[in-house]
């Protein structure tokens, strides 16, 4: 599961391509263009995959087509890594991960005896892989438990503002797919209710999620850790625990959409193995027009191409059945004008 993953991936720090920086506007310029986009996603080529996409939304928001889906009903569900921004080499809260604890350790000066934070302060990550599953765990809980939600929102946006990916080195939110943010527009514009559901930490996700795909932070559904409330100086906080409340990863997902949603999508978009159970959730044995979509990484030149023998974003399963269930699969290389 992802949530799993993110520190396990810590410990794995293969070598990878130093690709070049991706160029262009900037962040806050990007978005304000996408603002003005009405019917074409100009980051897409025109291809099968892009045609297939057009006709799902013009077919359920048609009055006069017999697949015609009301408003209130139009729901889109978005896996994020791999799918809304890159994932490689690592998932990018993996990286947070490790940055917090290189940041706490003044205040925790035993870490610098103690694995597995002693491997992560001094780059031994075959120490950090010998502490195992206990290593990884406690790795997680100190970086993410331990203080308020206000407290954790603070830190994530100070990181998610400040922090570079370390091979591309440009801020990570520069990593987010353009295509992609046209598309959840487009859907929005067409009174879509796009929601996150994905196996990355939903406290960690929210804070920035408006401001970079134009989902509110009401419609992420995450990975959670365990809440309590208290009155500290006589105002009321929730608490991080170090537990895990829930994993919103493989058939978890399903559960999330149920839980946090309370209907099922007619549109899922996904990238790995991870989101075979939201695409069957949403497609199978369902009546209507559904759509099912994976994001396929082949372009090792812009991006990375990766998806059967990857220990990141692993896309197996789900690649193997989607020509059985009817998935559209966009092939990056081939599919988008342009990544970033």
């Amino acid at each position: 599961m992802k949530w799993n993953i993110y520190v396990l991936l810590l410990i794995l720090l293969v070598a990878c391509k130093n690709n070049p920086s991706p160029k262009g506007t900037t962040v806050l310029e990007e978005n304000e263009a996408l603002a003005n986009i009405d019917t074409v996603l100009s980051g897409w080529n025109e291809s099968t995959a892009r045609t297939k996409i057009m006709q799902f939304i013009d077919a359920v928001t048609d009055p006069n087509d017999p697949n015609y889906v009301k408003p209130a009903d139009r729901i889109a569900v978005f896996d994020n890594d791999g799918t809304l921004w890159s994932e490689h080499p690592f998932y990018f809260q993996g990286y947070f991960a490790l940055d917090r604890i290189k940041s706490l350790a003044p205040q925790n000066p035993n870490w610098q005896n103690e694995q597995p934070f002693k491997g992560i302060l001094t780059g031994d990550m075959a120490a950090v892989q010998a502490a195992g599953e206990k290593g990884i765990v406690e790795v997680m809980m100190a970086s993410h438990a331990g203080m308020t939600t206000d407290q954790f929102e603070q830190i994530v946006t100070q990181w998610i503002d400040t922090a570079k990916h370390p091979t591309k080195q440009v801020p990570y939110t520069q990593l987010t797919f353009k295509p992609m943010k046209e598309l959840v527009k487009y859907l929005q514009q067409h009174q879509f209710k796009c929601y996150i559901v994905s196996g990355g930490g939903i406290d960690f996700m929210r804070p920035w999620t408006y401001k970079t795909y134009g989902i509110p932070k009401s419609n992420v559904v995450g990975s959670s850790l365990k809440l309590v409330f208290e009155m500290r100086n006589d105002t009321p906080v929730l608490i991080r625990q170090a537990a895990v409340d829930f994993i919103d990863d493989g058939p978890g997902k399903p559960v999330g959409i149920a839980k946090f949603i309370g209907k099922k999508p007619i549109a899922a978009f996904g990238n790995s193995d991870g989101d075979l159970q939201m695409l069957q959730y949403t497609t199978v044995g369902e009546p209507g027009l559904r759509l099912g979509v994976i994001i396929h990484h082949t372009d090792a030149e812009r991006e990375w191409a990766y998806d059967r023998n990857t220990a990141v974003g692993k896309l197996d399963k789900a690649l193997d059945e989607a020509p059985k269930r009817g998935w559209v699969v966009v092939d990056m290389k081939n599919d988008w004008k342009t990544i970033y």
